[in-house]
């Protein structure tokens, strides 16, 4: 109890520390002073009194929603005396393993960068700069030529790197339940059974009204639909994160869809000066809780004086092929580029990151690689056995769906309420559980073929499927 105690008031400081490094905190101390002024704030109550007035015209609400907001990306809870690293992974072989990936990407970038004789790092001179900031608003419209630039990795390099992944304790498959395990993934990580995933999705349910199911076997989907848009317009009038988290578990409808999506992710409608996100170094707050560490690079003859030392790019992310299917659903919501931005990053850093970290996390790549493989040699063992037996292990075909949340493979209307679902369940998890339904929905064509690359062209267009039939009926119709 009293370990319990000492946990919460160290969450507490912390976010309470976050905080007050916030805008917010300054706009609440603003409006604190500005109080004062009013008639009804008495000096014998002032207390209670800037408390009632913070109640009434909302900025309650505001710090509330930041609170929660800051509780979503809270770090797992660790032991007290465990190391600071802990909080970024927890599992000391996963941040080796994620070190060494970090040394490789960097050496792909360097490699590149010699070989075109372009600088990593350059003031830019005086007329480029003018130059920019006169096309500021047309950034992105008028490139340079950069078919000279290749991706630093793509997802297949990636997926190499994480079936090679070993935990030295079980390196001679000491544990049973381990060696049962016949997928590209050997690490020994807790991944959720079925009927976990059913207490954990539970509003997703076959008797619970959702969107994007157009037959519904309690309620007729219009008249769902016409009530699921009076809640969710109240939703939005309380301005509550946490009411809209639950809310979008069954779905948002189309139009409230942007709004919702920003309360969740707590974005101000205030606008922000923009930079490029290569460039936005409030990405590099992440990193507290993120199992990677941001690039350094050297000012030229300083190479190991850490004063000498910036993060490169001033992000600290270094892109992949494929990375800007993280943004492109985004523009179908927003069309204010500083609205869509704040999305865009508040997405990373809650969420994408995990796809391309080595880490124990339960939303990281491995896990939702590891949960994949489990779902479906435990509930479609033929299948699987199958696949792997002709050469064509399923992680092989799924981890390119995985590592981009399907962006790019599902029909839009289809992807949105996927993501709809990371945001209301605040994980990850229901991608790998797609990619299990995807293969269980193709089962029949999937037992047929003889290669892997027949089983890629039985999985190469999924623009028609629905998402959430699929999801349902895997989940809750799978027999366990």
């Amino acid at each position: 109890m009293l370990q319990e105690e000492s946990d919460l008031s160290l969450m507490i400081a912390q976010i309470v520390q976050k905080l007050k490094g916030s805008n917010l905190y300054s706009q609440l101390e603003r409006q604190a002073w500005a109080s004062l002024q009013r008639p009804e704030i008495k000096l014998e109550s002032l207390k209670e009194d800037i408390k009632e007035f913070f109640k009434i015209s909302g900025w309650e609400k505001k710090l509330q929603n930041a609170v929660y907001s800051e509780l979503s990306v809270f770090p797992l809870p660790s032991h007290p005396a465990a190391p600071p690293e802990h909080l970024k992974e927890p599992l000391v072989y996963m941040r080796k393993a994620q070190g060494s990936w970090e040394k490789r990407i960097l050496k792909s970038l360097n490699s590149m960068c010699t070989e075109l004789s372009i600088p990593l790092a350059r003031k830019r001179p005086v007329g480029e700069q003018k130059e920019l900031l006169n096309k500021w608003n047309e950034m992105g419209t008028d490139e340079p030529d950069l078919s000279l630039f290749r991706p630093v990795y793509a997802p297949k390099d990636f997926l190499e790197v994480l079936i090679n992944l070993r935990n030295p304790n079980y390196e001679n498959g000491d544990s049973l339940s381990f060696r049962t395990h016949l997928g590209l993934i050997q690490v020994p990580l807790k991944v959720k059974d079925i009927p976990e995933l059913k207490e954990c999705f539970v509003e997703l349910g076959l008797n619970t009204g959702q969107l994007g199911i157009d037959d519904s076997t309690q309620v007729p989907p219009e008249l769902f639909e016409n009530e699921h848009v009076r809640i969710g317009q109240k939703v939005l009038a309380e301005q509550d994160s946490a009411a809209a988290q639950q809310y979008i578990r069954q779905g948002s409808p189309t139009a409230l869809r942007a709004e919702l999506w920003a309360l969740i992710l707590n974005i101000s409608s205030e606008p922000e000066v923009l930079l490029c996100f290569s460039r936005d170094t409030s990405v590099l707050s992440h990193f507290a809780y993120n199992s990677a560490s941001p690039p350094k690079s050297y000012i030229r003859g300083k190479l190991g004086l850490e004063e000498y030392a910036v993060f490169y790019p001033p992000n600290g992310v270094i892109p992949f092929h494929g990375f800007s299917m993280y943004v492109a659903p985004l523009c179908f919501l927003y069309h204010e580029p500083s609205k869509l931005y704040q999305i865009f990053r508040e997405m990373y850093v809650r969420f994408f990151f995990r796809l391309h970290s080595i880490s124990s996390h339960p939303s990281g790549i491995v896990s939702l690689c590891l949960l994949f493989e489990t779902l479906l040699q435990t509930y479609l063992p033929q299948l699987f056995y199958h696949l792997r037996e002709i050469g064509a292990q399923p992680l092989r075909i799924s981890f390119k769906w995985m590592v981009r949340a399907f962006s790019g493979y599902l029909a839009t209307d289809q992807l949105l309420l996927l993501w709809d679902r990371i945001l209301g369940y605040n994980s990850l998890e229901i991608l790998a559980v797609l990619a299990a339904a995807v293969f269980a929905f193709r089962a029949v064509n999937l037992m047929e073929v003889t290669s892997l690359a027949a089983a890629e062209a039985v999985l190469a267009d999924l623009s028609t499927l629905k998402v959430m039939p699929l999801l349902q009926i895997f989940l809750f119709a799978t027999v366990t």
